[in-house]
C-alpha cells in the first residue's frame, strides 16, 4: 500500500465497479442448449474473443459483443443467431455495482475527484454509472477516445483531458490485461488491483492490492492502513 494522494482516482468500470456479468448473460441465452462442459468452453472463448476484438480498430461495443458471440459459437459448434447476441447486449444496461462499491466510493469521492475510463459507449455506460452511487468528475469511453483498452491511446487521451501526468493519478482496475499492464507501461506508478478473482496476481506490475473498493481509501492515504496481526 502507498500513502500517495492522487489528484484523480481513475477507474475501469466494468468488472471493477459494475458487476460485469457477460458469463451469466451467456448462460441465460445458451445454458439450456449446451452441456456444462461446452458452456464452460463457450464462456472462456467468448471472453478471449472480446479481448481480441478490441485490439483492432475501434468499432461500436455492440459489434464487439456480436462478433465475439458469433466466433464463440463457431468454435463450439453452436448455431449462431444475431438475436442471441442482441439479448446479451441488452443486458448490459441493467447491470449494477458490486455490493462493496457504493460505500467504498463514498469514502473517497468527498476528497478526490473520480474518473472512469471504460471500454464502452456514452449511450451505454451512463445507465451503469448512475447505479454506482457516487459522483464522477468525468466519464470517458472508448467511443470518445477512438480506441479500446488495452491500447495506450485511451489512457493518453484521459491524461490530456485531465491536464495531468501519469505521476498525478491512481488507476484502479480488476484487470491486468485490459488496464494495469498498460498503466505500468505508461509510467502510472500508483495502481490499485481490485482482486475480483478475474485474473491471477502479477506482482511485476507494481500495484497495491485490495479485496474490494472498501480498501481504496487506505490505498490512497485517506484512512490508516489496515495491519494484519
Amino acid at each position: 500500500m502507498t500513502e500517495f494522494r492522487p489528484k484523480y482516482i481513475t477507474f475501469d468500470c466494468y468488472g471493477t465497479l459494475t458487476n460485469f456479468d457477460m458469463a451469466g448473460a451467456a448462460r441465460r441465452v445458451y445454458g439450456s442448449q449446451l452441456s456444462a462442459t461446452t458452456m464452460a468452453s463457450f464462456i472462456k472463448d467468448f471472453a478471449a474473443y472480446r479481448l481480441d476484438e478490441v485490439l483492432g480498430a475501434w468499432k461500436p461495443y455492440f459489434e464487439v459483443v456480436h462478433n465475439s458471440v458469433e466466433r464463440a459459437c463457431k468454435r463450439n459448434g453452436v448455431v449462431f443467431r444475431p438475436e442471441d447476441a442482441q439479448r446479451i447486449n441488452q443486458e448490459i444496461h441493467t447491470w449494477g455495482p458490486h455490493p462493496d462499491v457504493p460505500a467504498g466510493l463514498a469514502k473517497v469521492a468527498r476528497e478526490i475527484p473520480l474518473v472512469i475510463l471504460s471500454n464502452s459507449m456514452k449511450n451505454l455506460i451512463m445507465s451503469n454509472v448512475e447505479k454506482l452511487g457516487a459522483p464522477f468528475h468525468t466519464v470517458i469511453t472508448a467511443e470518445e477516445t477512438g480506441a479500446y483498452k488495452p491500447h495506450m491511446k485511451g489512457f493518453e487521451y484521459m491524461l490530456d483531458k485531465l491536464g495531468c501526468g501519469p505521476e498525478d493519478i491512481t488507476h484502479v482496475s480488476s484487470s491486468f490485461r485490459y488496464d494495469l499492464m498498460t498503466a505500468y507501461d505508461l509510467g502510472i506508478k500508483s495502481k490499485v488491483w481490485v482482486n475480483r478473482g478475474h485474473e491471477p496476481a502479477n506482482p511485476f506490475y507494481e500495484y497495491s492490492e485490495v479485496a474490494d473498493i472498501g480498501g481504496l481509501a487506505a490505498a490512497v492515504g485517506l484512512e490508516p492502513l489496515r495491519r494484519s496481526a
